[in-house]
């Protein structure tokens, strides 16, 4: 990947709906090479897909929360990755090292709401607790960068 792959998924990430037209004219490409970069980029698995982005308050979907999953067993099978992906209110689920076993962020609209998520969580086979943390403001979030992080 070269620094106008770079600027091409930056400018992406800005604005997914913009014209190849466009794009190749901020790298100084044509529409039609800067199109075929970004069809490469895809093909690559770089590009994973084309989104929007939805404000969670605006959706109804206000309580972010962030619960730690404890197990007694190892969690990083296929069918605890299907049980937690099949609970809808889970955005992301990451096995990890250390006390617990996976780390998910949820988004639901109320507190009743996520206690019943938790208590979805729970029926999930190994799980024997979790730890919450509910966010009270989100300062940011960024998507992955991919030009290098400054010193």
């Amino acid at each position: 990947m070269d620094e106008i792959d770079r600027t091409l998924i930056a400018l992406l990430q800005e604005d997914a709906t913009r014209a190849y037209t466009a794009l190749g004219q901020a790298v100084g490409l044509s529409g039609a090479a800067a199109h075929d970069r970004v069809r490469k980029l895809r093909e690559r698995g770089v590009i994973r897909r084309s989104t929007v982005e939805v404000d969670p308050h605006a959706a109804g979907r206000g309580v972010l929360a962030f619960v730690l999953i404890e197990a007694n067993a190892w969690m990083g099978d296929a069918e605890t990755a299907d049980a937690l992906r099949a609970i809808p209110q889970i955005q992301e689920a990451h096995i990890t090292a250390g006390a617990a076993s996976v780390l998910t962020k949820i988004r639901t609209a109320t507190t009743e709401e996520l206690q019943a998520v938790l208590k979805e969580i729970f029926a999930v086979p190994g799980v024997t607790g979790t730890q919450t943390v509910v966010a009270l403001e989100t300062f940011f979030e960024r998507p992955v960068s991919v030009r290098p992080y400054p010193r």
